[in-house]
Parts: structure tokens; sequence; C-alpha cells
């Protein structure tokens, strides 16, 4: 059985196609990446006009209510043109995770739909790998009054977020499952220290101190980390269909420029030491795709069948990606290293992909327990 867009999920697609190759040319990416966010506003405005902030929010909320596999379609185009920005950050995973606040929280998603403002999840912490239960961070308080306090690591697009959610600890240990509750916290909360850092691919993360930081709950204390794990979950299937097209575009441009480039007086394409390693690059892409669908039609089967699903093509995706972007590179030559090519942006971006909450090992070990 092989999985395939329906015709609504492949316009939507080319759609994506066509705002990123007439929005995001390779020769702009330079600076997009330098300037960060504010060379972004503009085209994060008309994302939004376009409706695509509003696809993963949930009608109830005043969302499209989109699926998984429409955030699939919508990533692979981003992948594809490497599209920059917090999207998956805040308009997937923030809102999901926002969505079990009530009506209390339908305000700031509304924002987040309308491009008016953008949130990030704060999940890892410096001694917990890439566990989402390993939550020391603590807050103390009661009803609408709560102080966090604690550190975050790793808040992926952090460093553009207006808002943070943050998971806490309102009882039990470290390590334990039960006891995690979730905190909304703006970004120029007193007691609030954000460290922003630029990571390899160019996107904006951020480090958090919270002391004695006011915070305000939403969702039910104390049993949060099921809601986490299943946002995470969907999170990272926009974030594999990235890496899918990432990759079948790296692909595409080192093909054609084993066609073009000379040396001894013929394309190097025509060696075949070069065509294997071609061949072996059409592989894992077609490996990585073949995992992509296999979460999509995990997802009829249930949660726990979806999520592990999941781990599997994080690990598969994740080892095919880094690889195929590190071929690019190799088979361009030595001006594949340079930030003027878009192959090393792709390679650079699959590696943060490999790791994007969580790493290949860590989903490797998740899908054996």
């Amino acid at each position: 059985m092989r999985f395939t867009y329906s015709d609504e999920q492949a316009m939507l697609l080319d759609s994506v196609d066509r705002f990123g190759a007439e929005q995001f040319p390779p020769a702009d990416r330079h600076h997009l990446v330098q300037q960060g966010r504010s060379a972004e506003t503009a085209k994060w405005a008309m994302m939004a006009e376009l409706g695509w902030l509003l696809l993963p929010i949930p009608e109830e909320c005043g969302g499209l209510g989109g699926g998984v596999v429409e955030l699939m379609a919508l990533g692979e185009g981003f992948g594809r043109h490497l599209v920059p920005g917090a999207y998956v950050a805040s308009s997937v995973l923030a809102s999901a995770l926002l969505a079990h606040g009530g009506e209390a929280m339908h305000g700031l998603i509304g924002q987040l739909g309308a491009g008016e403002a953008i949130a990030a999840a704060a999940l890892l912490e410096d001694d917990g790998s890439y566990d989402l239960h390993h939550v020391a961070a603590t807050a103390q308080g009661a009803g609408g009054d709560w102080t966090l306090t604690g550190a975050k690591c790793h808040v992926e697009d952090g460093g553009d977020a207006d808002w943070f959610i943050v998971p806490a600890r309102t009882s039990g240990g470290v390590a334990d499952r039960d006891g995690i509750s979730l905190f909304l916290v703006p970004a120029d909360a007193p007691g609030l220290k954000v460290e922003r850092f630029r990571a390899i691919d160019g996107h904006r993360h951020a480090r958090l101190t919270l002391e004695g930081t006011t915070a305000q709950a939403f969702g039910p204390l104390g049993e949060a980390l099921p809601l986490i794990e299943a946002a995470v979950a969907r999170a990272n299937c926009a974030l594999l269909a990235e890496a899918v097209g990432s990759m079948e575009a790296v692909s595409a441009i080192t093909l054609e420029y084993l066609r073009t480039r000379e040396q001894f007086g013929r394309p190097i394409g025509t060696f075949q030491v070069l065509q294997h390693r071609m061949v072996d690059m059409r592989i894992a892409c077609e490996e990585a795709r073949a995992m992509l669908c296999h979460v999509a039609m995990a997802i009829p089967k249930g949660e726990a069948a979806f999520q592990r699903a999941v781990s599997a093509a994080k690990v598969r995706i994740g080892e095919c990606g880094v690889y195929v972007g590190q071929q690019a590179v190799q088979l361009h030559g030595g001006v594949g290293f340079s930030d003027e090519l878009i192959v090393s942006h792709h390679l650079k971006r699959q590696m943060m992909l490999a790791i994007a909450h969580g790493s290949v090992d860590h989903y490797r070990t998740r899908f054996a327990a």
C-alpha cells in the first residue's frame, strides 16, 4: 500500500512550492539568516494571509483544524525552499499545547494564527537529555498566582518568541511522569532571563532562567505530560516532512551540478563512482519518504501506534537527511562548503532537524522500549 497526498493536499504543497520559490530564493538565504525576524516579518504576514498559520489550529480555537497530513504537505514545501521562521515551534507545537487551556487561551492562539505573536515551548532541561518527563523546574502557588523556578535549555525558535510555554513540576520527583503542569510566561516577565543564540541553520533559539517568575497556569494540573508528548509528535511530523523536502531538493540540485560541471573534458556525472553516490542519495530519499508514508498510515491506528511510527521515522529520516546533505556538499567539492551555495544550508538544516525534539539515538531507544 502506498500513501499519496489527496488532490487538496497536493494543491497545498504546490502553493507552498510557488510561494517558496518566489519569496525565498537561494540568493536571499544569507541575508535572511543574518537579519533574522526583522527580515521575515513581511513574509510571515503573507503566510498568515494564506491561512497557513491557522492551518494547525483546532477549529474550536478559531483555526482551520488541519490534520497531520496537511502539516506534512506544508512542511515538505518549506523544506524544499528552506523557509525560515518559527512556524513549527509557534503555529504547530505551541498552539497545540495552548488549545488545552480553554477559552482563556483563545485570544493568544488567535494572535499566533494572525502572525501577530510568536510562542515557543520550553520543554528541555540540562540534565534531562531529551526526556520530556525530566522536569526539575518547579511551580509554587495556586489558582491564577504561580511562580516558577528553574532553567530550560535549547528552546527551539525561542529567540523570536513573545511568549513561552513552560512545563514545571507541581508535584512528584524530577523524573516522575505525573505532576507536570503547563504555564504561560511572557518574554518580558520579571524574573525571566532569556539568553538568545543562533543555531547553525540560522534559527534563533534560547535558554531560559526562571527565578520566581510569575506565570499563568493552563490545562490540567499535574497531567500535562501526555499532552506534551502528543503535541511534540505532531510537530515532529511537520519537521520530518521538511527534512524529506530538503533532501529531495538538494538531491535534484546535486544531480544538475553533476550534469553540468565538467572535468577532464566531460561532465563529472559520467564518472561511475559519482553515479553510484548519486544513486545512494536517491535511495536515501526514497527510504525517508517511505518512513513519512509509514507515519501517515499509522494515524488511524491510535496515539500509541502513531507515536511509535514517529519515533521510527525520526531515526531513519534523521540518518538519511544528514547523509544526503553530506553527500551533496562533497559532490560539489570545495564550493559545497561555501555560505553562498544553497547546498551547505540544506546540510546545516538537516543536522538541526536530526536533533529537533530528540536525537536519532534518543528515538531509537524510545522505539525499542
